[in-house]
């Protein structure tokens, strides 16, 4: 349980740091969206055999990449892109995934972690979280003007793909706990009440995490408390302090 917990905490601090400049980019309904590429990835991973994270990052990094290389040659919005990758692999994903398999991939699954599962997550959240921290200032100006930051010697193409990628490894880290249905929620919710309440962007960053943090860890152990799963626990947490910031800034 400690190990599943810090892990857990790991990965929401990942989420809660990539969802700032989710919810900047104007992101939010392209995060849940996105959630949904890992399906045919993890349905093709139960088919040969492989371990399902290994199919839903494959998947997902290979969908950051399609919508980063749309984006650049089509000039459609990222929302716009990804909205198209969702219904191709929400598509695919159903018919290559059925039964128990499809219902813990859309909802999250509980159950002892294996030790490769432990060490590629808090290596992949631990890599999230520092390369957000020290990309943020590069992140702020590659938004607010792509111009000015190749004047500052910035590339916004190679740093929105990274970003990208991140978003999509995070999405992947947290589907045990949420699914493919509550992930992109575990993202954007927490960084829009960091929103409300921060003042600055190192506040909204901190405030995120520490959010996206009690929210969790609050959530598997009241799930695990009632015998339920995590994610729809984790999420209904999550919207209270979203409901509760509202009320704060009235």
């Amino acid at each position: 349980m400690t190990i599943d917990l810090l892990l857990s905490g790991a990965v929401a601090i990942a989420a809660g740091l990539v969802g700032c400049f989710a919810v900047m980019r104007r992101m939010t309904l392209a995060a849940d969206a996105l959630s949904h590429v890992a399906l045919p990835g993890i349905g093709l991973a139960l088919a040969f055999g492989v371990h399902p994270l290994f199919g839903a990052a494959a998947m997902l990094a290979f969908g950051a990449l399609t919508v980063w290389a749309l984006e650049d040659q089509t000039r459609l919005s990222t929302e716009t892109i990804i909205g198209v990758v969702f219904s191709v692999a929400l598509a695919a994903g159903s018919l290559l995934t059925s039964g128990d398999a499809l219902v813990e991939a859309l909802f999250g699954r509980t159950g002892p972690l294996g030790g490769l599962e432990i060490v590629v997550g808090l290596g992949g959240a631990a890599l999230v979280s520092l390369f957000i921290v020290r990309a943020k200032h590069r992140l702020v100006v590659t938004l607010v003007s792509p111009d000015i930051a190749r004047t500052a010697a910035i590339d916004p193409r190679r740093l929105n793909l990274w970003y990208l990628q991140a978003f999509a490894l995070t999405v992947a880290l947290g589907l045990r706990y949420l699914g493919v249905l509550l992930m992109g929620s575990l993202i954007i919710i927490p960084a829009a009440t960091a929103k409300r309440l921060s003042r600055n962007l190192t506040e909204m960053l901190v405030l995120a995490s520490a959010i996206a943090l009690v929210v969790t860890e609050a959530g598997s152990l009241v799930a695990a408390w009632l015998h339920r799963e995590s994610g729809p626990v984790i999420v209904i947490i999550a919207a209270l302090v979203f409901v509760l910031s509202l009320v704060l800034r009235r």
